[in-house]
């Protein structure tokens, strides 16, 4: 991956024969829906915008020229300081429960959705600028974002796509030259996030609230349309739409427990119709494993903890449903068929859920072909890692050298506070990799396809952050992003990255930054 340096933009007047044109080809959907979907508004001018990155790999699929984009214009349009040609910013309204507590008018608050493009790969993707200024649902806010929090974003964000995870995406990431106040002072940025939509549950409890059937219809009949074009094709193409968002999230959420992975915000304004992890704020990989595990500085009661994340979406699931009632019974015929339909359809997520994570944890032990017992030996396991505060991501990794030779198991055992619990677990362990019908060469090269060696640990990006915050330093952001862009690899001279904190370095909390 390559890796440009913080640069300064030439002045605006710069041009020549090498001058890079930046062409988006947008063809914008969103914004041909009614009006009360969205604000029109241009993002607000910033002082001083200067590139911090650009991610070339995503601009190759989207189509887009990364020289272009790096360049003053491209630098220019990425900190809202110029309006692409094509582009029709706009801020999207929606609700959400927070917390549990509904709010029934949130909207993007210092998002500007730029328009839509049809990536290389036939996918539409949205092009939205994170930090670029106040809009109506701001709701008192400044609509800008901080440096750390948009590098935070950046590295969880692609980490996440490199480990399979279905995700918004950092297109570029600049700073603006100004600062903004949050507990101190701190320097202002603005991030380019894509997405295959920015749709949330939110957006359907926003016409719910306001008793809007109609506008409920038009937006579902858009995101059958750019999500679930299948379901309109069949007798109940609302029901269908609960369906496949169902299904989808409770193929992400087993994603996020088999990585360990913490999202800490997990309101229904968060939970993306796309089914992708969206809103990367007081998010987390946990370390020792432990599920009642939380990060997030204003998730008082772990509600959105490790292990309640499975019934916190099935939660904002249910709420979807009732956003769409009004419409279900439209296609069902009655008020009373629409409500056993949704629940009918909301029953599903569980056994989904159930299926996605217990083919995961399978896979991370080396099972490929599931037995009876096969579900009691992985919870034995994690019982005790728990009990032995075990290292999620480490532990899995050192198990594939384990299952090519019992010379491995030491590495293994060294992570548990007592080793004999590992030994009494791998010796049944051992018995039942005996009975798959794979090579030992085989099973250890798809374990290490299903276990990463690296993930964002929670110390190394602080101190990326830290240092690009502090000292204006961003190389430790570069090294960091390059590493978790390729988490599956072995990487001689890194073994710092999968290394568990110290007790010093240990970070027990992480922050919104709003």
């Amino acid at each position: 991956m390559s890796s440009p340096e913080v640069t300064a933009i030439a002045p605006q007047g710069d041009s020549g024969p090498d001058r890079r044109v930046v062409r988006f080809a947008f063809e914008n959907t969103y914004a041909r829906l009614p009006g009360r979907f969205y604000v029109r508004l241009d993002s607000t001018p910033v002082v001083a915008p200067r590139l911090v990155k650009v991610n070339r790999e995503l601009a190759l699929t989207l189509g887009l020229d990364a020289e272009a984009l790096a360049s003053p214009e491209g630098v220019e349009i990425l900190a809202g300081n110029r309006v692409a040609e094509g582009s029709e910013p706009l801020a999207q309204a929606y609700a959400g429960h927070q917390f549990g507590h509904f709010v029934p008018q949130l909207g993007d608050g210092r998002a500007i959705l730029l328009g839509e493009v049809m990536g290389r790969d036939g996918v539409r993707y949205d092009i939205q600028l994170k930090g670029s200024g106040r809009t109506p649902f701001s709701r008192g806010g400044d609509g800008r974002a901080a440096l750390g929090p948009v590098l935070r974003e950046y590295i969880v964000s692609e980490a996440m796509a490199a480990l399979g995870v279905p995700t918004t995406r950092a297109l570029a990431a600049v700073t603006t030259g100004e600062r903004v106040w949050r507990e101190a002072p701190l320097p202002g940025a603005v991030l380019t996030r894509v997405a295959a939509s920015h749709l949330r549950v939110g957006t359907f409890e926003y016409f719910a609230a306001r008793r809007d059937i109609e506008a409920t219809s038009v937006l579902a009949d858009f995101a059958i349309a750019r999500h679930y074009p299948e379901a309109a094709h069949g007798k109940q193409p609302y029901r269908a739409l609960i369906d496949g968002v169902i299904a989808r999230q409770a193929r992400l959420i087993a994603q996020w427990m088999l990585l360990g992975f913490i999202h800490g915000v997990m309101n229904t304004d968060n939970t993306s119709i796309s089914g992708e992890t969206i809103d990367y704020g007081p998010c987390a990989f946990m370390e020792a494993y432990d599920p009642a595990t939380v990060f997030s500085s204003i998730d008082h009661h772990g509600r959105y903890g490790y292990g309640n994340q499975p019934s916190a979406a099935l939660w904002n699931l249910a709420r979807l449903a009732e956003a769409l009632l009004p419409v279900l019974a439209q296609e069902a015929g009655s008020e009373e068929a629409a409500l056993a339909s949704a629940q009918e359809a909301l029953a599903a997520f569980e056994p989904q859920f159930v299926a996605a994570r217990s083919a995961g944890l399978n896979r991370k032990l080396g099972l490929f072909n599931e037995r009876a017992g096969d579900g009691a030996l992985v919870e034995d396991f994690l019982e005790r890692m728990a009990a032995n505060r075990a290292d999620f991501t480490l532990t899995f990794r050192r198990l594939c050298n384990a299952a090519a030779s019992p010379e491995g198991d030491g590495e293994v055992r060294a992570l548990f506070a007592d080793p004999g619990a590992y030994d009494a677990w791998a010796a049944g362990w051992r018995r039942r990799l005996e009975e798959e019908p794979v090579s030992r060469e085989e099973r250890v090269a798809a374990m290490r396809k299903a276990n990463p060696a690296f993930i964002p640990r929670n110390h190394m990006v602080e101190a990326a952050l830290n240092a690009a915050v502090q000292e204006q330093d961003f190389q430790p952001f570069e090294e960091l992003l390059e590493v978790v862009s390729n988490p599956y690899e072995e990487r001689p001279g890194r073994e710092r990255y999968a290394t568990p904190a110290r007790p010093e370095e240990c970070v027990t909390q992480t922050f919104c930054g709003t």
